[in-house]
């Protein structure tokens, strides 16, 4: 699939709080959890209206192998369970708890009992981790693989996207706690290599990772070009291993295992403390924010009460998780810090306005730079056609979207926003296609034992 360098896009990188050391804001009067915290099962609520809660206390159960529990990260009463309007448009269940200010430590927090591979993995999936990076994937699915398998493990430290600098402050302020996690790795794997792959646009990163690794045998530090999206998980296998992950396939299937910076600086610190995931450190930043940095908040604290406590140079047009390339835009300013937040961006009326599209020109700017060597202007027209067959045959499963070709369309075409819609109808397609091989398959089999009786 790749031949020769991958492509990308050189983002303006905008890292405005590189030196903001992480501030921890008041706690909020009220925190709202989300159940659906990740990419699986929504999480199941342990706990009532009228109940009492403690920093660290388990409010929310795993639902099913690919889910993750979850943990108060405030001290005070729970309100109600209520329904609240996510990003992605579908309603989730949350937890609302009205904090007392008091940050009391739940009394039963205990460092967990590693000894072996699967206890470790137990201890992973305890902490109610899912990836920091911001995609969501509950990390002790992803180590719970057989250790044989594993020939490398790479830790993403890119952070390609703009603006966001949460995970740069990781590799500067807790640098130990991330080669701590990368020892533990080594100790219930045994990789051939640990490789932490950092873009070179991170001097400060790069030399602190080396410092922090230099008795560590084994563990690599890459300077990575500053491309985006350098991060992408395929991106950075290709860049550090030079393995390209086949169609279809996991990376666990070209014997690597890729992980957060940060995701493993939190399994560091829960395995020595027994504190389980209840905070984030945030990037807020964006035209509309009058004092970016970066925060250290509760899972759950809202977005107002964020902006507020930043404040704001006019009021926002458009307010994203995440980053600018990739990030999603929120419903409301009630809309609460997730597991998986990153950043917080808020955006002025000029970089929120939704540009004006005109026809497509054939350019192939969005072909040059598809870092999977996607043809987004064709993927387009198959949208359009509603076309399954061509979707499939244009491989519209492997984007990653990106948004590089959106970025580069002198026309301003929806191209990332269509692939995922294309994905869609793809699913469908594919649904069809299986019933229909089902279907042929039952009549060749009730066909054959025809004949057979009839022979009998």
């Amino acid at each position: 699939m790749f031949k020769g360098k991958l492509h990308g896009i050189h983002a303006p990188h905008r890292k405005n709080t590189v030196d903001s050391v992480p501030t921890r804001m008041p706690v909020p009067a009220v925190v709202t959890v989300p159940m659906s915290m990740s990419i699986g099962a929504p999480s199941k609520p342990v706990v009532k209206p009228g109940d009492e809660v403690k920093v660290g206390q388990l409010i929310a159960e795993a639902n099913g192998f690919v889910s993750a529990p979850i943990y108060s990260g405030v001290s005070g009463k729970v309100k109600k369970l209520d329904d609240i309007l996510g990003s992605n448009g579908r309603f989730d269940t949350a937890i609302v708890i009205e904090t007392d200010g008091k940050q009391e430590l739940y009394e039963g927090i205990t460092p967990p009992v590693v000894t072996d591979q699967k206890s470790f993995v137990d201890a992973v999936r305890n902490c109610g981790l899912v990836g920091l990076g911001g995609a969501g994937f509950p990390t002790s699915v992803k180590m719970g693989v057989e250790p044989d398998r594993v020939h490398a493990i790479i830790i993403n430290g890119a952070e390609c996207e703009p603006y966001i600098t949460s995970d740069t402050r990781t590799m500067l302020d807790d640098a130990p706690s991330i080669v701590e996690g990368a020892e533990l790795l080594q100790k219930y794997y045994s990789p051939q290599r640990i490789i932490i792959g950092i873009e070179d646009n991170k001097p400060q990163c790069i030399e602190a990772m080396r410092q922090a690794g230099k008795n560590v045998p084994g563990f690599e530090v890459a300077s990575l070009p500053a491309l985006y999206p350098q991060g992408g998980e395929k991106v950075l296998i290709y860049h550090t291993t030079g393995h390209v992950v086949p169609e279809g396939k996991l990376p666990i299937d070209v014997g690597c295992i890729v992980i957060n910076c940060t995701t493993l600086a939190v399994i560091a610190k829960y395995i020595k403390t027994g504190m389980p995931l209840v905070e984030k450190v945030i990037t807020v930043d964006g035209s509309a924010v009058a004092n970016p940095q970066n925060l250290i908040v509760p899972v759950g604290t809202h977005l107002q009460d964020i902006l507020n406590f930043v404040g704001v140079k006019t009021e926002p047009r458009k307010v994203l998780f995440g980053g600018p390339m990739m990030g999603i835009s929120v419903p409301s300013l009630d809309a609460p810090v997730m597991k998986n937040t990153n950043a917080v961006l808020a955006f002025a009326e000029k970089e929120a306005a939704t540009p004006q599209t005109t026809a497509c020109i054939r350019c192939g700017r969005c072909v040059a730079h598809c870092p999977m060597r996607l043809m987004p202007a064709n993927i387009e027209s198959a949208y359009q056609a509603n076309d399954g067959a061509a979707l499939k045959a244009l491989k519209v499963n492997l984007c990653m979207e990106c948004g590089c070709c959106s970025y580069v369309c002198p026309a301003r075409r929806p191209l990332v926003q269509v692939h995922k819609l294309s994905k869609g109808i793809l699913n469908r397609y594919n649904a069809k296609l299986n019933a229909a091989q089902e279907k042929e398959s039952a009549k060749k089999a009730a066909q054959v034992g025809a004949r057979k009786e009839g022979g009998a």
